[in-house]
């Protein structure tokens, strides 16, 4: 007799961070309209299991990775004890930047941030609708975080021989979400939809 299914594996925010990017480059492609991709972006963020993540892209082309994206390694940390932040994880930011750099020359890329690190490269995540914090990380890298329209950033963190640049995303009102930035030798711009990077406006100047 066979035995009856083991309830599913629940998912975290890795696969809803994937899935989300899947649902964006439809948008952008025209496949979604804008009220489609808010719909299913929201489900997105609150689904708990793969197949409810799968039911959101079935009907959609194959998802492109971007010509900046690498595979990854993810490495687990075991821990103990209550949740820590990404600084607290890194053992400060010294410290994770020699961690992340002896890691980086054994040949992997790997994520020490919950929601995004870059290492010799730029990555892009954008802040989902009611997120209340951000933790990204990086080491000769950049790291873009693009902040909806009705929500409101708040830089903190620690970044050496780096800057965290928050204009636009840090003004207005609304909800604000935390973006806790560590890392050395790089920067964090903290964007609206939109909104060129620091560096393109100097470019312009020119």
């Amino acid at each position: 007799m066979d035995e009856p299914p083991g309830p599913e594996l629940r998912i975290g925010d890795r696969e809803r961070r994937a899935t989300d990017a899947h649902l964006q480059q439809a948008h952008a492609d025209g496949v979604l309209t804008l009220v489609e991709y808010d719909e299913r972006a929201a489900q997105c963020w609150a689904a708990r299991t793969q197949k409810e993540l799968d039911e959101l892209v079935r009907d959609l082309p194959p998802y492109r990775p971007g010509p900046d994206e690498q595979p990854t390694a993810v490495v687990a940390v075991p821990e103990s004890g209550p949740s820590k932040s990404l600084g607290q994880r890194l053992g400060g930011a010294l410290v994770g930047v020699a961690a992340l750099g002896a890691l980086l020359f054994v040949g992997s890329n790997v994520v020490t941030a919950a929601d995004g690190a870059a290492v010799f490269g730029n990555r892009q995540i954008t802040v989902a609708p009611g997120q209340d914090r951000v933790e990204v990380g990086m080491l000769f890298g950049s790291v873009d975080v693009v902040v909806p329209e009705g929500m409101r950033a708040r830089p903190s963190g620690t970044v050496i021989f780096g800057s965290t640049d928050c204009a636009l995303a840090c003004t207005g009102t609304g909800p604000e979400v935390v973006v806790d930035a560590t890392g050395a030798f790089g920067s964090v711009d903290i964007l609206r939809p939109g909104e060129p990077e620091p560096d393109d406006d100097d470019d312009d100047d020119d």
